[in-house]
């Protein structure tokens, strides 16, 4: 089930939200798991059991761990048993026809393998769960002692399919005990809608530009950009829609889960980037590897290592392509050098020429991330670089003409314009608040029903981020 889809946001979100607000505090939980094991199911009800299975394994060595509170081995060796079986589950759906296709690859040698279908979320989850034991390892948080309290913390359906990688931790209170307040309903809901609409009206308009670039069979340098920048904004309000409306969806049921992006393409620099994009990602990143290993600590060669290591695991946990391997790898490199080689001359250019290089690289690494096939990729990236196709041809004339507005609005909305015309209206006189208010109920009431009016035209729309 999609949060884009009409039988989500008229039938399935209406019934749980009137049964979760009427119940009494102590049944609002199991209404929750309920409904986001349907939800979880709605598409793929086998792998039901397997999320419950990684949960079930996690919460029982979790209890073990408590036990072992005076026994440091023992400890030990039950959160390694909690990574290896969560870490086992991911690589043999994720990563098995990978690995044995590159065996396969070897002449002579030819390994069996039925398709395995990927379970949706399983990145997003499987973090999720391994996140807790290492934290009650650590001694972070406190055991949970409620099986379904800590399989509906892994299963809440606002966040389970695409993140944000929520952790035990940053919710355990709110598991319990929260507070639904009038005020925070409706900013949910509104921050919900805002997702639907950048979803609805924006991405999925420059998917269908992306791909007639990349299906052109020799596309003038003009618009092979146009293609790639497409694409990079068509992933960020994606993914940054599925974000916004599960955080809305979030606060509209009484929790407050982190920010995931924070204006990325607003950086200027990989470093900046980095800290705005995927937030929930490149922290967990950050502290469960990348500190582990000796973070910022280390002289530089072994930083290096840090990092590298890092970004390989980075790029590898969006996909099983060498393509996603290779994204991770640039990014990487990107940000050794930042770090030991030109960050501080960077620091020292004008924010215009910082912001220009970091969209530069941004919008050329994306176009790795998107083109799984290596020959398409290289043909694509020369084409970017080189005169092959032209320069320009009237075909850019056809797309500027179809899709120039959209590309605008989405450039518009991918800057944090819209924080700032609020904090503008927060000190606007009364008269000017009246009058900019209702223009803007105005507005939301036409775009709502022209995101709906587009709904219903297309029958399915899955979020990016979903195959990973």
């Amino acid at each position: 089930m999609v949060f884009s889809s009409l039988f989500f946001y008229f039938l399935f979100l209406p019934l749980f939200l009137v049964l979760y607000y009427v119940l009494p505090k102590r049944a609002k939980n199991y209404a929750l798991l309920a409904f986001s094991l349907v939800f979880y199911a709605w598409g793929e009800p086998v792998y039901v059991f397997l999320m419950l299975g990684m949960t079930l394994s996690d919460y029982i060595i979790g209890r073990i761990m408590n036990r072992f509170d005076q026994a440091p081995k023992k400890r030990k060796l039950c959160l390694v048993c909690s990574v290896v079986i969560d870490l086992s589950c991911l690589a043999f759906f994720k990563y098995a026809g990978f690995l044995v296709g590159m065996v396969n690859a070897i002449p002579g040698v030819m390994i069996p393998l039925r398709d395995i279908a990927l379970p949706i979320g399983i990145s997003f989850f499987t973090f999720q769960t391994m996140s807790y034991t290492i934290d009650l390892y650590r001694r972070e948080v406190t055991v949970e002692k409620n099986y379904f309290e800590y399989l509906m913390y892994v299963s809440m359906f606002p966040q389970l399919i695409a993140g944000p990688i929520v952790r035990y931790k940053t919710v355990k209170q709110e598991l319990h005990e929260r507070t639904i307040r009038r005020d925070e309903v409706v900013d949910g809901a509104m921050r919900f809608f805002y997702g639907l609409m950048k979803k609805v009206l924006l991405a999925n308009r420059l998917g269908t530009l992306f791909d007639d670039a990349t299906a052109a069979a020799n596309p003038s340098m003009a618009f092979a950009w146009m293609g790639a920048v497409a694409f990079t904004l068509q992933l960020y309000l994606d993914f940054s829609a599925y974000s916004d409306m599960a955080i809305g969806l979030g606060q509209m049921l009484g929790f407050h889960f982190n920010e995931n992006f924070k204006y990325p393409l607003a950086a200027d620099s990989v470093a900046d980037f980095w800290r705005r994009w995927h937030i929930s990602l490149s922290t967990w990143f950050r502290d469960y590897v990348y500190i582990p290993l000796g973070g910022n600590r280390c002289k530089v060669p072994r930083q290096i290592f840090n990092l590298a290591v890092v970004w390989f695991l980075t790029g590898l946990w969006h996909g099983a392509s060498w393509n996603y391997v290779l994204w991770g790898v640039y990014y990487g490199i990107l940000l050794c050098l930042e770090k030991f080689v030109y960050g501080k001359k960077l620091e020292k250019a004008p924010k215009v020429l910082r912001h220009i290089y970091l969209c530069f690289i941004v919008v050329v690494g994306f176009t790795v991330f998107a083109i799984e096939d290596f020959k398409k990729m290289a043909s694509y990236l020369s084409h970017m670089f080189t005169t092959r196709g032209g320069v320009c041809s009237s075909e850019i004339l056809f797309y500027l003409q179809n899709y120039g507005f959209v590309l605008l609005v989405a450039i518009l909305v991918s800057l944090p314009l819209f924080p700032l015309l609020k904090r503008k209206l927060e000190t606007a006189g009364k008269r000017a608040q009246w009058i900019l208010g209702t223009c803007y109920a105005v507005l939301i009431a036409v775009l709502f029903l022209v995101t709906v009016s587009y709904m219903v035209a297309d029958t399915y729309n899955p979020f990016l981020y979903f195959r990973f």
